[in-house]
C-alpha cells in the first residue's frame, strides 16, 4: 500500500512541475518585446537626419501588445530623449500611437505639446534605439527618384540622336557627291530638302509661301500636257540675288492636267533623282490667276535633242558626249543606288524620246518630262502596276508595250521598255554623225511612217514585220560606231530579257570613249583589237 502511495506522490509532483514549466514558458512568450527604456535624459541629437538614443537600458516590455516608443523634446534650449514601452491601445501623454507597425522608428513632429516635440513608435526589438527624423524613402520612392534622375539624361540623349539623324539626312539629301556643276547656271546651288514630300516646294529653292517673281518671256516648247516657256526671275528678287538664278524654264500645266503636274512634281521632289544628266528642278508652284500649275527648272538654250539633231551635224566626239550622257542618265533613273552609294527607289521614265531630252551647253544630255514616270517601289502590287496603263509615244514603244503584254510580275520589265526607247534615240544620234560618211537629213526612227503614227501602225511595223530602223553598212565601217550599233541591236531586241541594261550601255560608252581618245593620240594605223570593246554584262 505504501508503495502505491509513494508512486502516486511522485506522479503528482511530476505533473505539477510540468504545469509550472508550461506557465513559465507561456510567460516568457508573452514578454518577447525588448525596448530601450530610460527616463527623460538630455541628448546631443539635433533633431535632423538620424540619431542613436543615449540609453543603456534594454527592458522586456510587460505586455505582449507593447511597442517601443521614443520621444524627442526641445524646450528653452534643453533637448531630451524619452524611451519607453507602451501599449498602443492606450494614450501616451494624451496621444494615440499610430505608425507603430514599422520596423524602424520614424519621428513625426506634433504641435501643441508646449515644446518642439517628435515621437515615433515601432514593433521590433530595440527598434527605438535609432530614430529617423527625415522619412526614409520606400522602394517605390527610390525607383521614382532614380527615374526622375534619369529622365533629363534620356531626354538629352533623344535630342542629340534626333539632331544627328536629321543632320545626316540633310547632308545626304543635299545631293553633293562630286558631280560636275551645271555649266549653264554657273553656280553650285544648295537645294534644301524638306521632310514633307507632299509640300509643293519640297526639294526646291523657294521656301517662302509667296510665289517667285517670274516674268515669262517666250514659248519654247509644247507637249501633250503642258507648254514650256523661257522666263526670268525679276531683278531684286532675293532668290535671284542669293542663288544666282536669272533665266529659268517654266513648264505650265492647265487645271485639267493637274494629275500629270502632280506626278512630275512628286518625281522631281525625290532628292535622290538629282544627277547631272537629269534636268535640274528648282520648285513647283500653284498659280490661282489664272488657275495653273508650274514646274520651274533650269533653262537650256540649245533646246531638245530632236531639235538639235535636226539643225546640226555632230562629230564623233559629240556622239560620245550625247550618247554616253543619255545612257548615264537612264542608268541613274533605273539604279537602286545613288552615285554616293545610298539606297534609292528606281524610276522608269516610260516616255524616252529625243524630244524629251535636253542638250546642255557642254553637249551632254539631261532627261526631262517625267509626267508618265513610275517609281518602281517593291511595295507596288500587280494591280497598281496594271493600272498605270499603256503609256508613252507610239513611235518609241517597245513591242511588249505595244501589245500590252508587259510582265507586271517583274519591275525590271519597265526598265527594259525604257532601254528599247533609248536604243532608238541612240540610232537618231548616230544618224547625224559625220563619222559615218554622208549624213542625210534628220529623220526620226521609222521615218517611213507618218508624223505621229498610231499604236496600230506601230504594231504592224514592230510586231508583225519585226521592223527596226535601218543600220547602213557605212555605219559599221567605223570600229567604234560598229560596236555602238551592236549595243543598239542588243537594246532593241524583241525579247525584253535579252536586252542590255542601261548601266551596261553606259559602261560600254565609257570604254569606247577611252579607246577613241587612245586612237586620237596614236600615230599607228593598226586597228585596236575589238576584244577590248566587249562587255558581256546585261
Amino acid at each position: 500500500m505504501e508503495l502505491l502511495r509513494f508512486s502516486a506522490f511522485w506522479c503528482g509532483m511530476i505533473l505539477f512541475g510540468s504545469s509550472l514549466l508550461e506557465e513559465a514558458e507561456a510567460s516568457i512568450m508573452k514578454l518577447h518585446k525588448l525596448c530601450k527604456f530610460c527616463d527623460i535624459q538630455p541628448t546631443n541629437c539635433s533633431g535632423k537626419g538620424n540619431c542613436k538614443v543615449e540609453c543603456g537600458i534594454t527592458s522586456i516590455c510587460p505586455q505582449k501588445e507593447d511597442v517601443c516608443v521614443s520621444i524627442w523634446r526641445k524646450k528653452d534650449g534643453n533637448v531630451t530623449f524619452d524611451t519607453v514601452c507602451h501599449n498602443p491601445a492606450e494614450k501616451l501623454y494624451g496621444l494615440v500611437l499610430k505608425d507603430y507597425n514599422n520596423s524602424e522608428c520614424e519621428m513625426k513632429e506634433l504641435s501643441g505639446m508646449g515644446s518642439k516635440f517628435f515621437i515615433c513608435s515601432c514593433s521590433e526589438d530595440e527598434c527605438n534605439e535609432r530614430v529617423f527624423f527625415d522619412p526614409r524613402p520606400t522602394e517605390p520612392q527610390v525607383m521614382a527618384v532614380i527615374l526622375v534622375s534619369l529622365v533629363p539624361l534620356l531626354v538629352m540623349a533623344t535630342v542629340v540622336i534626333t539632331f544627328f539623324y536629321f543632320y545626316r539626312v540633310c547632308r545626304q539629301r543635299s545631293g553633293h557627291c562630286g558631280h560636275k556643276k551645271d555649266s549653264l547656271l554657273e553656280i553650285d546651288p544648295l537645294v534644301i530638302i524638306e521632310e514633307d514630300s507632299s509640300s509643293t516646294h519640297a526639294n526646291s529653292l523657294n521656301h517662302n509661301t509667296e510665289l517667285l517673281p517670274i516674268e515669262l518671256d517666250v514659248q519654247v516648247g509644247k507637249g501633250r500636257f503642258a507648254e514650256v516657256y523661257k522666263a526670268k526671275l525679276k531683278q531684286g528678287s532675293s532668290v535671284s540675288v542669293e542663288q544666282g538664278f536669272e533665266t529659268v524654264a517654266i513648264k505650265i500645266f492647265s487645271h485639267e492636267e493637274y494629275p500629270s503636274w502632280k506626278n512630275e512634281k512628286d518625281i522631281f521632289s525625290d532628292a535622290d533623282l538629282r544627277h547631272e544628266n537629269v534636268l535640274h528642278f528648282l520648285t513647283a508652284e500653284e498659280r490661282k490667276e489664272p488657275r495653273q500649275y508650274w514646274l520651274i527648272t533650269a533653262y537650256h538654250p540649245r533646246g531638245n535633242l530632236q531639235e538639235y539633231l535636226t539643225h546640226n551635224i555632230i562629230s564623233l566626239h559629240d556622239l560620245w558626249l550625247l550618247g554616253g550622257s543619255l545612257a548615264r542618265g537612264v542608268a541613274h533613273l533605273h539604279s537602286d543606288r545613288t552615285p554616293c552609294g545610298r539606297s534609292k527607289v528606281p524610276i522608269a521614265h516610260r516616255d524616252i524620246k529625243s524630244s524629251n531630252i535636253l542638250v546642255k551647253n557642254d553637249l551632254t544630255c539631261c532627261l526631262c518630262d517625267f509626267g508618265l514616270a513610275l517609281r518602281l517601289d517593291n511595295s507596288l502590287s500587280v494591280d497598281e502596276l496594271a493600272n498605270s496603263g499603256q503609256v508613252g509615244t507610239a513611235r518609241y514603244m517597245a513591242p511588249e508595250v505595244l501589245e500590252s503584254r508587259i510582265n507586271l510580275e517583274n519591275i525590271e520589265s519597265f526598265k527594259q521598255a525604257d532601254v528599247y526607247s533609248m536604243a532608238l534615240v541612240l540610232w537618231e544620234i548616230i544618224s547625224r554623225c559625220s563619222a559615218v560618211g554622208d549624213v542625210k537629213a534628220y529623220e526620226p526612227p521609222f521615218g517611213n511612217l507618218r508624223e505621229h503614227p498610231c499604236v496600230e501602225s506601230m504594231k504592224d511595223s514592230v510586231l508583225r514585220d519585226r521592223g527596226r530602223p535601218e543600220i547602213p553598212n557605212s555605219w559599221t565601217n567605223h570600229s567604234g560606231i560598229q560596236m555602238l550599233c551592236a549595243s543598239i541591236e542588243d537594246c532593241w531586241d524583241h525579247d525584253p530579257e535579252a536586252r542590255l541594261t542601261a548601266h551596261c550601255v553606259a559602261e560600254r560608252f565609257n570604254g569606247m570613249e577611252y579607246l577613241d581618245k587612245l586612237s586620237d593620240c596614236s600615230d599607228s594605223e593598226e586597228k585596236i583589237p575589238e576584244e577590248i570593246f566587249v562587255v558581256d554584262e546585261k
